[in-house]
């Protein structure tokens, strides 16, 4: 039971990954239908990340419900958000329903993140929420293609539909393959706020932050550098995104696995020192269509090579507030993601060019890094 429930989450997240990484592939298609400009379409990110911000912390308020219903609503509302976001008529009602389609994400991952560690024996934590989480490196790898696929050949709205249709999936996953636990009683809404007096998950959380910003400073506005400077044509934008789903898998799992063999804080650190160049060279070299490709697996990796020690990591860290811990990593990752795509967007908007996003990550790379490498040396004796 224990792997179909993890393939369940794998459902859920899945969903997520097309709902929040495809639109780096249709930019430039929604800009078209809708008649707006590239640093406008990259409002719809920054209205998913929002979302995703505003309801992260909403579950700690039904604490207790068991953790299957919750999954089972959160499951239920991604669904509906993005089949409102299928068939919006414009702008405005396109940014509303990517805001209400990003609520349920960070109480999915969050919930899913405490249900996939009781699912497995204690030395395979870390990797069971790289498993989780595989389902959204799974759309980078294979569902964001094909979304850019559908939205290059029909139209944009079908990515969205794919995310509804996997949403549905979860919901039948969650409700048959994962176990009912009967909820805490009498857990106070204060104790879920406890942990937070510590400076543990603060540094997560802002290693989080400047981490996941750095990447997605370039990774919003991907899709246009690659047919803009790059030179690579429209309909070979899907094989870009399956590198990049590639990259998002390799970095993924072998991070989940390094994190369950050594420290995590120090693999999420190495990794962090690994964007600054990487960046460096996007901004370069993106002209030169192969090294672009290498340079988009690298990020990729990084991006999720980063960010799946660090969610193993704030379950460690907020014991008595688990379901607000990996509530507010979500928060982090998406208020860095619409923080990120808004500054990239005014560097292009600037007249800085498509590929200037980049070097404004640089700087938070670095801080991420040595924030990281505080952890690992302040928190030595606890093995993080």
């Amino acid at each position: 039971m224990g792997s179909l429930g993890l393939l369940a989450l794998a459902c859920g997240t899945f969903a997520l990954g097309v709902a929040e990484f495809s639109m780096m592939g249709i930019l430039t298609d929604i800009a078209g239908e809708l008649k707006i400009s590239i640093p406008e379409a990259g409002e719809f990110i920054s209205a998913y990340a929002i979302g995703v911000s505003a309801g992260a912390p909403l579950p700690v308020f039904f604490r207790n419900f068991s953790y299957k219903t919750l999954l089972l609503g959160l499951a239920s509302a991604i669904a509906l958000g993005n089949l409102l976001a299928a068939i919006s008529p414009g702008y405005h009602t396109l940014v509303c329903s990517r805001f209400l389609a990003g609520l349920p994400h960070g109480g999915f991952f969050g919930v899913g993140a405490i249900v996939a560690v009781s699912l497995v024996a204690p030395g395979a934590r870390a990797t069971a929420i790289a498993v989780m989480a595989l389902g959204m490196t799974f759309a980078n790898l294979a569902g964001v293609p094909v979304a850019t696929l559908l939205s290059y050949t029909w139209s944009w709205r079908y990515t969205f539909l794919l995310a509804a249709g996997a949403g549905l999936l979860a919901i039948l996953g969650v409700w048959r393959f994962i176990p009912y636990r009967a909820p805490e009683q009498g857990k106070s809404l204060k104790r879920e706020f406890m942990f937070l007096k510590w400076p543990a998950p603060w540094l997560i959380y802002a290693a989080v932050f400047l981490g996941q910003g750095s990447v997605y400073c370039w990774y919003s506005y991907m899709e246009p550098i690659m047919r803009d400077v790059a030179r690579i044509a429209p309909h070979h934008i899907k094989w870009v995104m399956i590198v990049a789903g590639a990259g998002m898998v390799f970095g993924g799992i072998v991070c989940g696995r390094l994190a369950d063999k050594f420290r995590a804080s120090l693999i999420s650190a190495w990794v962090a020192t690994l964007i600054a160049p990487t960046l460096i060279c996007v901004y370069f070299f993106s002209s030169i269509p192969w090294l672009a490709l290498i340079l988009t697996f690298i990020g990729a990796a990084a991006l999720f090579g980063l960010g799946g020690p660090l969610q193993y990591l704030i379950v460690r860290f907020s014991r008595g507030g688990e379901i607000l811990g990996g509530a507010g990593i979500q928060i982090a990752f998406n208020v860095s993601n619409a923080f990120a795509a808004w500054i990239g967007g005014l560097a292009i908007s600037g007249g800085l060019g498509l590929t200037s996003p980049a070097l404004f990550g640089i700087p938070m790379a670095m801080a991420c890094a040595a924030i990281l490498f505080l952890f690992a040396h302040k928190y030595k004796k606890h093995g993080a």
